[in-house]
């Protein structure tokens, strides 16, 4: 059985291109994305990498740290960090300054179930399975919050990552869920846990739409 969301993330020990780590240690009291990739040199990946590193002050305000990892060695994650530079800096300053793993022998990727073993094409040159584009949102207690799979052929969309980002932090800290399509300042859902009574002091201007549906706007950083 795969990771849930609510599991404790698997914490294990890994070389990294910024050094070796203890993952639940390296997390510390910060949330983190762990998001994997089929394998280095690879066009989606790259698109990927660059586009995290250009994202970095987005991640850092919301206290995220990041840290990809893909089936290869540590001299291939070396090499193809130029790579991701170069290419990123068509867009934008581009400067992976987040660690990537080196997990040639796969040991990660199985404790996090992120192996293709159903797509023939997604493997390499000894037939190996390579990652599939998983995501793993993991929240300060090391619990994981939310799990994306992407086929190998479909780039991600961040955006959306950080958009879950936000919506999981704000439910965190107030009473509140987030509707469909919620952007950060929309309004957001009184949580069915608080009372009308309770609404009345917590989020004055609240609507009621239905009994079970209440919406309110919500002020936040």
């Amino acid at each position: 059985m795969g990771l849930r969301l609510g599991d404790i993330a698997p914490d294990f020990e890994a070389q990294t291109t910024k050094g070796p780590i203890k993952f639940h240690e390296w997390i510390g009291d910060n949330w983190a994305i762990l998001f994997s990739h089929p394998g280095d040199f690879t066009p989606v990946c790259t698109t990927e990498l660059a586009e995290v590193a250009r994202r970095a002050p987005d991640f850092e305000k919301r206290g995220v740290k990041l840290i990809g990892i893909s089936a290869n060695g540590l001299e291939d994650h070396e090499r193809w960090v130029k790579d991701i530079n170069d290419y990123g800096s068509k867009f934008g300053p581009t400067d992976v300054q987040y660690p990537i793993i080196a997990d040639e022998d796969r040991k990660i990727s199985t404790l996090y179930d992120m192996l293709d073993y159903q797509d023939a094409t997604n493997r390499d040159n000894k037939g190996l399975p390579f990652t599939i584009r998983t995501v793993f949102v993991i929240d300060p207690k090391k619990v994981i919050r939310l799990t994306i799979s992407y086929p190998a052929s479909t780039g991600r969309n961040f955006d959306e990552i950080i958009r879950v980002i936000d919506s999981l932090q704000i439910g965190d800290k107030y009473r509140v869920t987030t509707p469909v399509n919620w952007k950060k300042g929309d309004d957001v859902i009184v949580h069915p846990s608080v009372s009308n009574e309770e609404a009345k002091t917590l989020f004055p201007e609240f609507t009621i739409h239905k009994p079970y549906l209440r919406t309110t706007p919500l002020k936040v950083d």
